[in-house]
């Protein structure tokens, strides 16, 4: 397959990611959001790999590393959100108002 499949298939994901991030009042949606946009880079740090230099594994060592950050992003996430759900009852962003005056 071409390079520009990949690509537009991840923009798409990346502008689905957006979109999640920037319109849900969910905290579990804005973390899936966040899964989507590190899995569109992913998907960029592959096929640019794949296509530059197939011999070479750079790009999916990289890749590894995103997965590895992205792991960790979303355990913390749900410990935060899960410790903000038994605190407030409610998962909702605009009632995280914990760190206001």
């Amino acid at each position: 397959m071409q390079l520009q499949y990949f690509l537009i298939l991840a923009a798409a994901l990346f502008c689905i990611g957006i979109f999640g991030l920037v319109t849900s009042r969910n905290a579990i949606r804005v973390l899936m959001s966040i899964e989507l946009l590190l899995n569109s880079v992913n998907l960029n740090l592959m096929a640019f790999s794949n296509y530059l230099d197939p011999e070479d594994i750079k790009g999916q060592v990289f890749a590894v590393f995103v997965i590895s950050i992205a792991a960790a992003e979303a355990a913390v996430g749900l410990a935060i959100v899960l410790t903000i759900y038994r605190n407030r009852n409610t998962v909702d962003m605009e009632q995280f108002n914990l760190l206001k005056w």
